[in-house]
């Protein structure tokens, strides 16, 4: 019996949570780093079974090594010859696995240290067939390691699904083996195998697993450091997509699992399998046909006409514009229009065609348009290239010819003539740029000899001596970019030089740097990894080379390795100073403690968006009124449109909190940063910007449920408020009470930005006509025709397109309304609007208007939904159109509302769009209809809008500022 127990303890054997299999193939030296992340995780029992796949150098000794370094833990296993991908090495490593659950890792990555506790742990709770965790790339060529995190929105939070089916995601988008925990049971009860010889094995694998699991649970944690070396002599096949049989293994990999949702009846599942192939896999192989010769390419369109044919006609409909253009060019074979195409896809933003209008829509060529399809594919108007004026333009500009004669380049090429935007008698001037990559160096400029019209482009010639004229340094200025710049009337726009197929080797030139010729003795043309010409600077000359090597030497040495790190040290402290923990101490600690400068207003509007609003209106009846003293703006992008008499400083720039430190008024209508403290010597006039009619403040549900330390930080910034505006008793009851503003802090005076509102009334009601002002003639609005505006509040942006949607047909009531009105449409500052060119002189865009009060004053009527322009329209008293098309869901489900606006509307409110033209067709009945709404609206809610709030205001506080 006792014996009987002791061979009994002798073949029990304690089996492990988890195998990891790590496979590995002429890897050798980074081998160890892998299998050592394994063994010190912080779950004890886990194997690890290392498969060589017939490895020409010593892989194979080296997992023998840790084996036998590890015995009972480590396990190392052979394939006789080579599989030519990891398939077959995983395989071998299931068939291997003894443990409870079995995970992947390749020999060049590692796991996080609580990779196989966390995803062990969650396993076992959830009962889960797969769990799958974060993995992160780390870029290690790079000095700091960048880091992308796979798909993080994924893996935003746990969750368990019964099926992949009830989160397409996963599926679609995260096709990693390695990032995963699978249950051993679970992988041999379905004969879960990878394909055998094939690249992308993982993404049939995970496929095949996806369908087959009864329970999957994703957790938060990163379990997997995907390790990059994009610069390694082996590529890996992430890095070695130009070759043809990486593309062939892809598509065949893609044609299985389609047939293998097609087999599941998963329509829906495919579509979006379909989406990502255009708007991902596909991209990322066209991005290198224009570095590919004629043979490749053919080869390269007969397999992916193939494969396109097969791609669901909706899916186009789902990805990005130049997405969906560049595969169906390429399932054409349009090779003409295609490169161009991919010129734009690899470019963001850059127009490369020469575009076509077709009965009111653009297209981005003129052919194919009799397809219905093909016109809904080629289909651009809603990218709005047809509103953007020639400076606002990127456009492609490919090399015609590149020579060299001595030490003189000559260069020729087309820029795209996008819709004729380059007018053919407009006046041309050009300067070829070559500026040093690294920022902050050397650049130098030559004028263009010949800019001149041809066809669908403009032809340009030019040359440069770089010999004389262009001296670099040398090491530090390497690399030199090119740039074309072309004034079109005074009008820049900067073109890059697309290299194209033109062929760049003939293009060598003699150069003298400054660091002499033993770093360098020419500069050579080369295209950049986005197809752009540049120059570097290298040398030919043998001695020379053994010159460099020297320096290079020296770089790696000592004296080289102290002046690197003062570099780094310097570079740090830069990017230290500019962060924003930096520049807060900086506000608090140095500027703080400057005096303030007396007679100093820090402006601002729409937090820096716009020279606009309250602000602008006390700005300009203080110039108005010729006080002295120094007025900041402050602006965000673009400082053009704020008025040149003031100082303008760009937000959280250090000259703006420097300004904000030293100033002894700040006004504005939204709030300057939270995280700055206003010095009590400091006076904040907050004007607000609109009455209320979604709820505020601490009227919000999310700011009722927040931590108590982001209230005390958001009440911290609203009791910086010395005075704030009010225009009527409902602001009161609303905006004041939301922001626990104390009595003393109001400002009964009305919003200064409404004082011309008020004025316009007056005057009209004082001599009985309007006056249009010069807005009208501005936009080109014939005197024969009302003005419409239509003025929606903030919407989230959405669609392909991620802009604000019109809930109407602009087309359609341009037809019906364009003989009598001109509708004005001025999207909130958040948003933006495309107009189709069938509306030009009828529907206008005017949301690029800083201050909306020209635009109320001009119109004879408003539409708006629950922008609070309804109540600064009000005092106009002309009629006003409520579209609220989703009225329930902005009431119910978003913040909700201080009063029922279908109640209280002073004018018909309506959701649908064949109402909203019977409402536009009936406004002169409307306007008598609700003539007593509409003053009750007015009294209520702009009760002290009385035309002299600006005056008021600079009375109360800046009139000892007067000459």
């Amino acid at each position: 019996m006792f014996e009987g127990n002791a061979v009994e303890e002798k073949v029990e054997v304690a089996v492990p949570d988890i195998s990891v299999v790590v496979i590995v193939f002429n890897d050798a030296d980074r081998l160890p780093a892998a299998v050592q992340s394994v063994l010190e995780q912080t779950l004890q029992s886990v194997e690890v079974v290392i498969v060589d796949d017939c490895s020409s150098d010593r892989s194979f000794e080296a997992a023998q090594e840790l084996a036998a370094a590890h015995p009972g833990k480590v396990r190392a296993f052979q394939l006789p010859e080579n599989s030519g991908a990891g398939g077959e090495p995983r395989n071998l490593g299931i068939q291997h696995a003894t443990g409870r659950y079995v995970m992947f890792l390749d020999s060049d990555d590692v796991l996080e240290r609580n990779a196989c506790r966390n995803l062990f742990e969650s396993a076992e709770e959830t009962q889960s067939d797969i769990v799958s965790g974060l993995c992160v790339r780390l870029h290690k060529d790079t000095r700091n390691q960048k880091r992308d995190e796979w798909y993080s929105w994924i893996y935003s939070t746990t969750r368990t699904l019964e099926s992949v089916t009830d989160f397409p995601d996963l599926f679609v988008w995260d096709t990693l083996s390695t990032n995963k925990c699978y249950r051993r049971d679970f992988l041999l009860e379905n004969d879960l195998r990878f394909p055998k010889g094939m690249l992308y094995e993982d993404l049939m694998f995970i496929a095949d697993a996806y369908l087959a699991a009864k329970r999957i649970t994703l957790i938060p944690n990163q379990v997997y450091f995907w390790h990059v070396h994009e610069q390694a002599a082996e590529k890996s096949v992430t890095n070695s997509r130009h070759e043809m049989a990486n593309y062939v293994h892809r598509l065949e990999i893609h044609r299985r699992i389609d047939a293998l949702l097609e087999r599941h009846g998963l329509s829906d599942l495919k579509l979006a399998k379909d989406v990502k192939f255009l708007k991902h896999d596909l991209v990322l192989h066209l991005r290198d046909l224009p570095f590919r010769d004629e043979a490749y390419r053919l080869e390269f369109a007969k397999h992916s006409q193939e494969y396109l044919a097969g791609i669901a006609p909706e899916a186009y409909a789902k990805v990005q514009p130049i997405q969906a253009i560049c595969a169906y060019l390429l399932s054409q074979g349009d090779w003409e229009r295609l490169i161009p195409a991919v010129d734009s896809l690899t470019n963001r933003d850059k127009i490369s065609s020469p575009l076509a209008e077709r009965e009111g829509r653009i297209y981005w060529c003129d052919q194919y348009l009799d397809d219905a399809f093909a016109r809904s594919v080629l289909d651009v108007t809603d990218l709005g290239y047809h509103q953007k004026p020639v400076g606002q333009m990127f456009l492609r500009n490919g090399i015609s010819s590149l020579t060299v004669e001595g030490t003189t380049i000559r260069m020729t090429g087309r820029i795209t003539n996008p819709l004729g935007v380059i007018a053919p008698g407009a006046r041309l001037e050009g300067e070829l740029q070559f500026s040093a990559r690294r920022r902050s160096l050397q650049s130098f400029a030559f004028p263009v000899r010949v800019l001149r019209h041809d066809g669908e482009s403009v032809h340009w010639e030019a040359e440069a001596d770089l010999t004389k004229d262009l001296r670099p340094l040398g090491i530090i200025d390497t690399v030199w970019d090119v740039r074309l710049a072309v004034d079109v009337d005074g009008a820049r726009t900067t073109t890059r030089l697309t290299v194209g197929d033109v062929d760049l080797s003939g293009g060598v030139l003699p150069v003298r740097p400054r660091l002499t010729r033993m770093v360098a003795d020419h500069l050579e043309p080369h295209a950049s990894a986005k197809g752009h010409l540049a120059f570097r600077l290298v040398t030919e000359n043998q001695t020379n080379e053994r010159v460099l090597e020297l320096i290079e030497r020296g770089v790696r040495g000592k004296p080289g390795a102290l002046a690197k790190s003062g570099y780094r040290k310097a570079k740090s402290v830069r990017k230290s100073l500019t962060s924003t923990e930096t520049k807060l101490r900086l506000y608090h600690e140095v500027f703080s403690r400057l005096p303030i400068k007396k007679r100093t207003v820090v402006f601002e509007s729409m937090i820096g968006r716009q020279y606009s609003d309250s602000p602008r209106a006390i700005y300009e009846e203080m110039r108005r009124q010729g006080l002295e003293f120094e007025a900041i703006w402050s602006y965000r992008g673009s400082p053009k449109g704020f008025p040149k008499d003031a100082t303008l400083v760009r937000a959280w720039s250090l000259p703006y909190l420097k300004a904000l430190a030293q100033a002894e008024f700040w006004v504005d209508n939204q709030s300057f940063p939270l995280k700055l403290t206003k010095r009590p010597e400091t006076t904040y006039i907050q004007t607000w910007h609109g009455s209320a009619l979604k709820r505020m403040g601490f009227d919000l549900p999310e700011l009722k449920a927040a931590t108590r330390a982001r209230q005390q930080a958001q009440q911290a910034g609203l009791d910086r408020f010395d005075r704030f505006l009010i225009r009527s008793e409902h602001d009161v009851q609303t905006l004041a009470k939301a922001f626990r503003l104390p009595e003393k802090a109001l400002l009964r005076v009305g919003y200064p930005r409404n004082d011309a509102l008020a004025q316009a009334r007056q005057r009209e009601a004082d001599g009985g006509a309007r006056e249009r002002g010069p807005l009208a003639a501005e936009l080109g609005i014939a005197g024969d025709k009302k003005v419409l505006l239509y003025a929606p509040t903030f919407r989230k942006a959405g669609g392909r397109l991620s802009h604000f949607e019109l809930p109407f047909d602009v087309e359609r009531f341009a037809d019906e309304f364009g003989d009598r009105y001109v509708l004005l449409v001025r999207a909130h500052y958040l948003n933006h609007v495309v107009l189709p060119p069938t509306v030009r002189g009828r529907v206008i865009d005017v949301s690029a208007h800083h201050d909306v009060t020209p635009l109320l004053n001009l119109a004879d009527a408003m539409i708006t939904d629950y922008s609070s322009v309804m109540f600064d329209y009000a005092l106009l008293d002309r009629p006003m159109l409520f579209f609220t098309y989703d009225y329930e869901e902005y009431v119910n489900q978003d913040r909700g509302t201080y009063f029922d606006l279908l109640e209280h509307a002073p004018g018909p409110v309506f959701n649908t769009e064949d109402e909203f033209h019977e409402a536009v067709r009936s406004l002169d009945t409307q306007a008598s209809e609700y003539a007593s709404k509409r003053e009750q609206f007015g009294a209520r809610f702009g009760e002290y809008d009385q035309g002299n709030a600006s005056r008021s205001i600079i009375d109360q506080f800046f009139a000892h500022w007067r000459r």
